[in-house]
């Protein structure tokens, strides 16, 4: 009885479901991811094996670069950021309108003084990068970081209380609302090169208004 013989050829697999899965992967990534604005100034942390996280919707924080300017940003409702604002353009009567006041609520950090800052929100991302500045002062004389830090502190504080009465009263069954998530959380976030007389400045700042629950950021290392 002859064989049958089975046609000899190399199957074929339609990828198709594949490439659409793929490209459905792709689009619910950059739907869910969050992009931030660039920062004005790269910094390159120094390392550490802490692993404990800082939430970012409650933070005060204060850059050191390299150079050792210093630049500060709240993070939160626009609501805190527009009363810090506020409160430094009256201090320090500063010239600025309501263009800077939406450009300010994009970027991240303030890393100037009052008097440039109406020309320093008037410059792009990449001009911002470029700008001549000696960061924020914080000398004795003129410490300009602890006027930003005070007033951030007093408005995310203020905030804070609405938003907890508010995610408590919206609070699922067994679910836990700490007040103490919604306190301001300070950090200090230094260039592993920068002149340690700087962060110290930074540091003092923050001991002068009585915030000592400080929190340094840095970079992590696989533990041993």
């Amino acid at each position: 009885m002859a064989k049958i013989k089975m046609p000899k050829g190399t199957p074929t697999i339609d990828m198709t479901p594949m490439v659409d899965l793929a490209f459905l992967l792709v689009t619910f990534f950059m739907l869910a991811a969050n992009f931030r604005s660039n920062e004005p100034v790269d910094v390159n942390i120094p390392s550490s094996i802490g692993d404990e996280e800082v939430p970012e919707k409650t933070l005060i924080l204060v850059t050191v670069d390299k150079g050792g300017r210093l630049f500060f940003n709240v993070t939160g409702d626009s609501t805190v950021r527009k009363s810090v604002f506020s409160q430094m353009v009256k201090k320090y009567n500063a010239k600025v309108d309501n263009s800077h006041l939406e450009e300010y609520l994009k970027i991240t950090s303030i890393g100037c003084s009052m008097a440039e800052l109406p020309a320093y929100l008037s410059t792009d991302g990449e001009g911002r990068k470029k700008f001549q500045t000696l960061g924020i002062p914080a000398d004795s004389t003129n410490n300009q970081l602890k006027d930003w830090i005070n007033y951030a502190n007093l408005a995310m504080k203020e905030y804070g209380k609405t938003a907890f009465l508010k995610a408590k009263d919206e609070a699922k069954p067994n679910e836990v609302v700490k007040p103490e998530d919604f306190l301001p959380k300070f950090v200090l976030k230094v260039e592993g090169q920068a002149e340690y007389v700087r962060a110290k400045m930074a540091i003092e700042t923050f001991r002068d208004l009585n915030l000592n629950n400080l929190h340094f950021v840095t970079s992590l290392e696989n533990k041993q």
